[in-house]
């Protein structure tokens, strides 16, 4: 067998696994609506506080009209999760999100730098990281000496939160794969409401 013919047969290969194509929107969908509809959920629960963390100049966000914006925030991520869930109008729903992640972005993470989680060392520390992984270690040191270290890392390490643009931009990134791509086909009221009115226009125009 030839090359070429090898990489023709791995091209087709390749191709096949399209006919599940559409689980790759779909489980971005449900990645996202659990997170959308918990951070909407959460501001809803404690929407007096919202406000004011939206609005207050010293140690929230300092943003204007903070009533309205927090109304936005919130009412775009709850009902963006259940569109993201249901797979309907999942273009248009990832439009405000989008306007969120980016507002987020630049209002809460930018001035933390990228990582959400410090780390000391690679291509995305910085003088803040390194700093808060030494005071990780040192925190752990003194546990270890006088508490029971072993007991309260069973479930998980300790770390820091940076609270950079690294999950925002992360869920940017995925909401603008699903802005252009769509909800995906089958498992989307999307894709059924299309192939509807598709129908439908078919009948009508001969």
């Amino acid at each position: 067998m030839s090359l070429g013919t090898l990489l023709g047969k791995s091209q087709q290969a390749l191709d096949a696994t399209r006919v599940v194509d559409w689980l790759a929107p779909l489980l971005l969908r449900l990645y996202l609506a659990p997170i959308f509809w918990m951070a909407g959920w959460n501001k809803l629960m404690a929407f007096q506080s919202t406000v004011e963390w939206f609005g207050d100049k010293d140690w929230g966000l300092g943003l204007p009209l903070p009533f309205l914006m927090a109304s936005l925030a919130t009412g775009a991520e709850l009902v963006g999760a259940i569109c993201l869930l249901l797979g309907l109008g999942v273009r248009w729903a990832s439009v405000p999100l989008m306007a969120t992640m980016v507002v987020a972005m630049t209002t809460v993470h930018w001035h933390n730098g990228w990582l959400a989680i410090a780390e000391g060392m690679g291509p995305f520390a910085t003088e803040r990281t390194s700093a808060a992984v030494e005071r990780l270690a040192k925190a752990k040191e003194i546990l270890m000496q006088h508490g029971n270290y072993e007991w309260l890392t069973e479930y998980g390490s300790l770390a820091i939160l940076n609270n950079g643009i690294e999950f925002a931009v992360t869920y940017f990134v995925m909401l603008l794969v699903l802005f252009f791509g769509g909800a995906g086909r089958y498992v989307s009221l999307d894709y059924w409401i299309s192939r509807r009115l598709g129908a439908s226009t078919t009948r009508v125009i001969p």
